[in-house]
């Protein structure tokens, strides 16, 4: 997350030490490591295909209308769940962003671990995401918060929450949260998902965390093919740790055409600010703005979501 690459700090004559956890004696170490550049293999799996901060901004500085023209944040979570920001404290970052929407996706029931709600809890939510429209309407604020949720997808591809309060979400992201270390094919896993009616968005579809899991295998190209046949969205996860989908299996959506929406999963306020690593992906992989969500208007945003669930 350094938002300048060391080599360009020192080229410019400035301290490393303006760099995040860098002091003397780290500064010296990359000095001679540019210098005498170490021999550098290639990353191991679990460190491969993720993209710096640095080269998210440099990417997006030459595509600047990618990063003007994005409508939203179609993932976050607060402390509903297991975020550490409130619905206020996430709208008072995202509306200087100039966003005209932010998708508010805390995590369903079966989730105890993040703390996830039932119907009931989401209903309480909801008097607070209408009052908190109503507030931002009064005062002639672009932004609108939309009722979503990240609902946990069984390996079966069933969800865990009553069908009929699902139909009543703005929006449905569904992710598998367990059984994410099989190492084994996992394609048919993916297409029993991609089959449940309810769900809008496969959410960070891989399941892979930086340095931590490499993530679930699959024949990609069938899923996300079956994917656009269906006019479901995978996601591009832009939390820096995940990354998921990454640029690789991002171009295979680039062929299709399949549908792409890229959320934060920002967990504090502070993390709204990642969404360049996923506009960065997105235009690495030579996505088109028309297939991302987050380029529609909320309007159009919502007539999608209508005509994708009469055909389901």
């Amino acid at each position: 997350m350094w938002p300048t690459e060391a080599a360009d700090l020192v080229e410019q004559g400035r301290s490393l030490t303006e760099l995040v956890a860098v002091g003397p004696f780290v500064a010296r170490q990359i000095h001679a490591w540019l210098l005498e550049p170490p021999t550098v293999t290639d990353p191991p799996p679990l460190r491969s295909g993720f993209i710096s901060y640095a080269e998210a901004r440099a990417v997006i500085a030459e595509h600047p209308e990618w990063e003007r023209d994005l409508r939203g944040d179609l993932q976050m979570h607060t402390t509903y769940t297991d975020g550490g920001g409130s619905i206020a404290e996430m709208v008072a970052v995202a509306e200087p962003i100039g966003y005209e929407y932010i998708a508010l996706t805390d995590h369903s029931q079966q989730l105890k671990i993040a703390s996830g709600m039932d119907e009931t809890g989401f209903a309480v939510q909801d008097r607070e995401i209408a009052a908190t429209n109503a507030g931002l309407a009064a005062g002639g604020k672009r932004l609108r918060v939309l009722r979503g949720i990240e609902m946990n997808v069984s390996p079966d591809g069933a969800g865990d929450m009553d069908e009929r309060f699902l139909a009543d979400r703005d929006i449905v992201l569904g992710a598998f949260h367990g059984q994410l270390r099989k190492k084994d094919d996992q394609t048919e896993r993916y297409l029993r998902a991609l089959a449940n009616p309810t769900v809008d968005v496969h959410a960070h579809p891989r399941g892979r965390i930086w340095n931590f899991r490499l993530g679930l295998a699959a024949d990609w190209r069938r899923v996300v093919e079956r994917a656009t046949e269906l006019d479901k969205a995978l996601e591009i996860d832009a939390y820096p740790d995940r990354q998921d989908l990454d640029v690789d299996l991002l171009r295979l959506a680039a062929e299709t055409g399949c549908r792409i929406s890229i959320g934060t999963d920002a967990h504090t306020p502070s993390e709204l600010g990642v969404m360049s690593l996923g506009v960065a992906s997105a235009i690495l992989a030579g996505l088109k703005r028309e297939q991302i969500l987050n380029y529609m208007s909320e309007a159009e945003l919502r007539a999608w979501v209508r005509r994708r669930r009469d055909r389901a």
